[in-house]
């Protein structure tokens, strides 16, 4: 296999990541030690995250391919790519969570749901409670009508209820 088939093969992996993937974040990692790297990447596995550095030139061809070419910019310097398929918060949650201890991590940009995102965006992302918790308060913001609601029909149910009691008393006691 020659050397352009190579670089055709990594193309090819890393248009097929950006096509799967719900999230893409792309990071400077100059100054982390490779003992941190490994502890990043032990941490993206965890949340099934798939961390990976390739290079630029790799990373613009794919950009091109798959019309990110607004990545473009961002694709200078040493670059890594942390690409999330499951929850398109998580590598975004990661990677602005390890950054908080180690500062050398830069986000640089960014891609969820096809749309190009800025750093700063990224870490509004990561800055969003975890998808169970906004299930949650969106069941608990439908629910609060509908209960409001059955105590409305307890309420007036109970009410006629009192009322035909009475008039069953007045109808007893006139017999």
């Amino acid at each position: 296999m020659s050397n352009r088939d190579l670089k055709a093969e990594v193309v090819k992996e890393i248009v097929e990541k950006f096509q799967s993937a719900q999230s893409v974040v792309l990071v400077d990692y100059r100054g982390l030690n490779v003992e941190e790297l490994d502890e990043f990447r032990s941490i993206a596995r965890k949340e099934s995250v798939d961390y990976k550095v390739y290079k630029n030139t790799m990373m613009r061809f794919a950009a091109k391919e798959t019309g990110n070419e607004g990545l473009m910019e961002h694709l200078t310097g040493p670059t890594a790519v942390a690409f999330s398929n499951e929850d398109p918060v998580a590598a975004a949650k990661i990677v602005m969570e390890f950054s908080k201890k180690h500062k050398a991590m830069e986000v640089k940009g960014g891609l969820v749901g096809g749309k190009i995102i800025s750093a700063e965006e990224i870490k509004d992302l990561a800055d969003l409670p975890p998808k169970e918790v906004l299930v949650a308060k969106v069941l608990g913001g439908l629910n609060a009508p509908i209960a409001g609601f059955v105590g409305v029909l307890q309420a007036n149910i109970s009410g006629l209820a009192r009322v035909l009691n009475q008039v069953q008393e007045q109808k007893e006691a006139t017999a």
